[in-house]
């Protein structure tokens, strides 16, 4: 227990910094109808499965439609 309470000064940021990443990710599938891979289901289920920073990067790597 001793050993978590000295991590938590970098845990609560990365946690955040995940959540953040999960929320804007799944913010941005919900409103755009377009993808340069995939559709809105495939790119919505890969982000939660993998949603510890893998899928969000993946979406905004390979998914997302440039404007």
């Amino acid at each position: 227990m001793d050993k978590l309470v000295e991590f938590l000064p970098f845990l609560i940021p990365l946690i955040l910094a995940e959540f953040a990443l999960l929320g804007y990710t799944l913010y941005h599938i919900l409103t755009h109808n377009t993808y340069k891979r995939g559709n809105r289901t495939l790119w919505f289920i890969i982000t939660i499965v993998l949603m510890n920073f893998v899928g969000p990067i993946l979406y905004f790597l390979l998914g997302k439609e440039d404007a």
